[in-house]
Order: structure tokens, then C-alpha cells, then sequence
């Protein structure tokens, strides 16, 4: 038996007894806070706290049988790596950092599981050793380690409260000042570890790691870590801190829709749909909706995990091949994969009953009922649009129309680990989110509204799945080559140059102004008037007196005769 299956059914068994763990603590209401004295010196004791409600644990369920299903993947995608040990090793502590920070309550052990994802994460992805994933890899780090300052600070001021367990005072201190400048600093940490705007260049980037990672990051582990440390931390949010936490996950989402539609490499579509999705979530977040946006971490992680490991098996069949537009027709030669590919972008759609359906429809209604301004409903549908626009358009490259590979291939399902790993999921990404619905909703949402806002939602994703398909038959069929075109798609692809603005805007200059230092000030005057010139001084004197040591005799025989003819000249 290989490591990655028994490393699977280990986290598949525990992931099932925390599953209904959640439930027995769902039925009943039921927190369980248990403290473990880890040690003491004189009065003070070290203590690790642990925080088993029903939140955490039902959490913990997901991450585990997710992470079950990508370990069994891996053991066929990653073949023939030589270093398949060191491989899983970094998935579990990956996994292991996520459930430390799931079940903490308090804020330093939850910094251990936040910086064990972020270096955890850079390890993973400069997993393949080349240049660009050098480049990720850092982007992703330092992008983090903004977020890392942040939550450091929010320490520091936690201990005005005598302790860093934030279960204890959140809900009673929450209009204090300190606890307000806590939960800013919690939000700017949450931003850059989900990727919100203006920390967004390093999740397409982060796409240099291994498929199975991506799969495990873009579901459940690094980029979700923010968004429930905000649902813990909601309580404390005041009203301007949700304004601007909706102002900006708006942007986020809308932005990410739109670099989606222009984008060719298909792990970064998908990992673009992630961070529309995060932006979703936070902003239902600001407007108040913590459970909403719970709910919908969920059902996402279920349908997002799927997603990459189509992915990643369309991938793997064309030789590492990521270009859309290289595959056409791929129903075909791989129509198990295609088939969860469909239902899996379907179900982003919010297509119905598939789990992203209850969830996405939810928020959306919830969002219509509210009272928000035309912003963000404008906002809301367009991302909306914009998510069945590219996922319309990325059916249609990778199903339909004609093979564009290589004309010697083969091409074809995998019937080893990696369709069974995907098999796995694909029930609970039709099934999960009723039953999902049917279990955390105590009250139900009741909906009021007109027709016309209730059809909007069926409207909306009518017409930008037809927007989708128009685009790509049209770009497919003519060559267009209009400066405004080429100009627009490379804007729009690029994030807003918001890429150009976080990694060449931020680095150029200083990187200019070390190069100049460099060569004018330590390799120039420093130079001169320092060490080198010091130590050609110094040889050019050690010259000269090696010079006279080598030819002492000499020098006191042409001094002797010197001084003869000098005294025979005079006297």
C-alpha cells in the first residue's frame, strides 16, 4: 500500500467522525474550548487552546476530505517525481497549518498556522525549480509577509486584554478602541492572504506550483484562511471598516471576472474564478452576511478542488500543455474528465441545484433585498455575468470545436488514481450544498421581491453565457488586430497593470536606485578613497620595500662608493 493512499483513507475516516461531530455540535449549540498546559515558569503558564464548535469542525471536515482526494490524486499526477516523499510531506504540513488555524482562538497560535501557509506555500510553489517559479514564489512570500506585519501588530494590542484568546473579549469589547484597531489590522492581514485588490498579482502568479497544491490552495487552505479569519472577526467590524471591506472585495471580484475573459493559460482562468469567488465572499462579509459567506466556502472549495483536478488531468495529457486554445474537442478523447469539467463550471455558474447554485443564488437575492446603493448591485450582476461569460468561453475552447494539439498524441482518460480522486468529489459537488442548506439554516432567508429582480439573477447568467460563447466564436473565427482591441485585452488581462504596479512599479525603482549606489558609491568613491585604494597603497609601499630588501647589498655598494667618490671629490 503507497504512502498517499494510506496518507488518503487517514484523512478521509477522520474527515467523515468530524462531519458529524459538527453536526451533534450544530444540533445542540455546543462550543467546546479545551486548554492544554503546555508548560510554566514561576506564575506564568503556556497554554495551547483549541476551539471545537461547530464551525471549526464542520471546516476541518471539508479541508480533510478535500485533501484525501488531492493526496490520492497526486500518487498518478506526480509519477516518476523523485522526490515524491518530500512532495507529500509539504501538502501535510500544508494541511496541518490550516487545522492549527482553523481550531485557534487565539491569536499566537494562530500565527503559527498563518506564516506555517505562507512558507509552507513558497516551498510549494518553487516546488519546480526554474526562474518563473522563483519569481512567484517570492511575489507570494513577500505579498504575505504584508499581511504577517499587520497581524504581528494586532498581537501587540491584544495585549491590552491581559490575553490573546479573542473568543474571550470580542463580542464585549467589540465597540472599544482597541479591539476596533485589532479587527483593521485582522482585515489587512485577511486582504493579502485572499488576494483582495490591491494584493491581487500574487494568486495567478502562485499557478507555478504543482496542480494537486493548486487544488488544495484555491479551495479550502491559503486563500480561505482569510476569509474565515473575517468570519470569526466579524463581530467586530464596525460600519466605515465594512464599507471599505465591501468597496474593495466589489472591485476584486468584478476585476477578476474581467482579466478571466481575457486569459489563455487555463489554471490561470481558474485561478482568476478563485478570486472572483473571494471577492464574493468578503463582500457579502462587509454587507454583514457571515453565514452567507460561510455557506458559500464551502459549497466553493467543494466545486473549485474538482475544477483544478480536471485541470490537471487535461494537463497531464497534453504534455504539460496549458494553453486553451491548443485543445478543442477534448469530450471526445476524455469524456469522464470533460463531464466533471462541465459540471464543475456549471455549478460556478450557480447553474440549478447544482451546491454552487444554493449558495450563489442566496447572496445574490440577499444582495437585491438589501438596501445598497446601484454600485454595488451594479456591481454584483456584472461579476455575475462575467463569471458565466468566461466559463462559457473555457467550455468552449477545451470541449468544443477541433483538436488544435499535436498531430501525434494520446490523449485520453486516466483510469488509475487521478479519476478516482476526481470521482470522489464530484458527488459531493452536486449533492453538498442542499444538504448543506438544509443543515446550517435554523431560520430561513425569507425573499421579497419583485419579478423583474427575481428573474435578474436567471437573466444575468442567460446573457453572459451567450456573451461568452459570442466572444469566443468571434475571436476564434477572425484575426483581430485593432491597436484599441490589443490595447484593452492587454490592460484587462494583466489585472488592471495592477502586476506592473505590485511587483515592476514597486521593485524598478529601488532596484535602480541600489544598481546606482552599487556602482557609484561601494564600487566607486567607497572604493577609492576606502578599502581598495588603502590596500593599493599599501602594496605599492610593500613594493618598494620588498624592492629594497632584495637588493640590500647592492644599494650599500653603490652608497659606499658614493660616499668614496663624494669624500674623494671634496677632500
Amino acid at each position: 500500500m503507497s504512502i498517499c493512499l494510506v496518507y488518503s483513507l487517514v484523512f478521509l475516516v477522520v474527515s467523515v467522525l468530524l462531519f458529524f461531530v459538527s453536526m451533534v455540535l450544530l444540533s445542540s449549540m455546543y462550543s467546546l474550548i479545551l486548554s492544554v498546559e503546555l508548560g510554566s515558569f514561576n506564575s506564568c503558564s503556556i497554554e495551547m487552546t483549541l476551539l471545537f464548535d461547530w464551525m471549526s469542525t464542520l471546516f476541518m471536515s471539508f479541508v480533510l476530505l478535500i485533501s484525501s482526494m488531492v493526496i490520492f490524486y497526486s500518487e498518478e499526477y506526480m509519477e516518476g517525481d523523485i522526490y515524491m516523499n518530500r512532495f507529500i510531506m509539504l501538502v501535510m504540513m500544508f494541511v496541518m497549518s490550516m487545522l492549527l488555524l482553523i481550531l485557534s482562538p487565539n491569536l499566537i497560535s494562530i500565527l503559527l498556522g498563518w506564516d506555517g501557509l505562507g512558507l509552507v506555500s513558497y516551498c510549494l510553489v518553487i516546488y519546480y525549480q526554474n526562474v518563473k517559479s522563483f519569481n512567484a514564489g517570492m511575489l507570494t512570500v513577500l505579498t504575505n509577509r504584508l499581511g504577517d506585519v499587520a497581524f504581528l501588530l494586532s498581537i501587540s494590542w491584544m495585549m491590552n486584554f491581559g490575553s490573546w484568546n479573542y473568543v474571550y473579549f470580542i463580542e464585549c469589547m467589540k465597540d472599544t478602541f482597541e479591539m476596533g484597531l485589532i479587527s483593521i489590522m485582522i482585515l489587512f492581514a485577511a486582504m493579502t492572504k485572499s488576494a483582495q485588490i490591491p494584493f491581487s498579482s500574487w494568486l495567478p502568479a502562485a499557478m507555478a506550483a504543482p496542480t494537486p497544491v493548486s487544488s488544495l490552495v484555491h479551495s479550502s487552505t491559503l486563500v480561505t484562511a482569510g476569509v474565515y479569519l473575517m468570519i470569526r472577526f466579524s463581530v467586530s467590524l464596525s460600519y466605515s471598516v465594512c464599507l471599505v471591506l465591501l468597496f474593495f472585495s466589489g472591485l476584486t471580484m468584478f476585476m477578476a471576472g474581467l482579466g478571466a475573459s481575457y486569459e489563455y493559460d487555463l489554471k490561470k482562468i481558474i485561478a482568476l474564478s478563485t478570486l472572483s469567488q473571494l471577492g464574493l465572499m468578503m463582500s457579502i462579509l462587509g454587507m454583514g452576511g457571515y453565514m452567507l459567506a460561510y455557506y458559500h466556502l464551502l459549497t466553493h472549495a467543494l466545486f473549485k478542488a474538482l475544477l483544478f483536478m480536471c485541470a490537471g488531468c487535461m494537463i497531464h495529457s497534453l504534455s504539460n500543455s496549458q494553453d486553451i486554445r491548443l485543445m478543442g474537442g477534448l469530450i471526445n478523447q476524455m469524456p469522464l474528465t470533460c463531464v466533471c469539467f462541465i459540471i464543475c463550471n456549471l455549478s460556478l455558474c450557480g447553474l440549478p441545484f447544482l451546491s454552487g447554485f444554493y449558495s450563489k443564488d442566496l447572496i445574490l437575492e440577499v444582495v437585491s433585498m438589501e438596501e445598497v446603493g446601484f454600485y454595488v448591485y451594479l456591481v454584483y450582476y456584472l461579476s455575475t455575468g462575467l463569471t458565466v461569460a468566461y466559463t462559457a468561453r473555457l467550455i468552449y475552447y477545451v470541449v468544443c470545436g477541433d483538436f488544435n494539439y499535436l498531430s501525434l498524441h494520446l490523449v485520453g482518460d486516466s483510469m488509475g488514481a487521478m479519476l478516482k480522486g476526481m470521482v470522489g468529489l464530484i458527488f459531493f459537488t452536486v449533492f453538498m450544498g442542499s444538504v448543506l442548506s438544509w443543515m446550517m439554516f435554523f431560520e430561513f432567508y425569507v425573499i421579497c421581491l419583485p419579478i423583474s429582480l427575481k428573474m435578474m439573477t436567471i437573466f444575468v447568467t442567460l446573457v453572459g453565457g451567450w456573451l461568452g460563447m459570442e466572444i469566443s466564436n468571434f475571436s476564434l473565427s477572425y484575426q483581430v488586430k485593432s491597436k484599441l482591441f490589443i490595447s484593452s485585452s492587454y490592460f484587462f488581462g494583466s489585472m488592471w497593470n495592477m502586476i506592473y504596479v505590485s511587483t515592476f512599479g514597486i521593485n524598478y525603482y529601488p532596484l535602480r536606485v541600489g544598481s546606482t549606489l552599487y556602482e557609484g558609491v561601494d564600487q566607486g568613491w567607497s572604493e577609492y578613497y576606502g578599502g581598495q585604494n588603502f590596500f593599493y597603497g599599501i602594496m605599492g609601499a610593500s613594493g618598494i620595500f620588498q624592492f629594497l630588501y632584495k637588493n640590500n647589498l647592492k644599494l650599500f655598494l653603490v652608497l659606499t662608493s658614493m660616499w668614496v667618490m663624494f669624500l674623494l671629490f671634496f677632500y
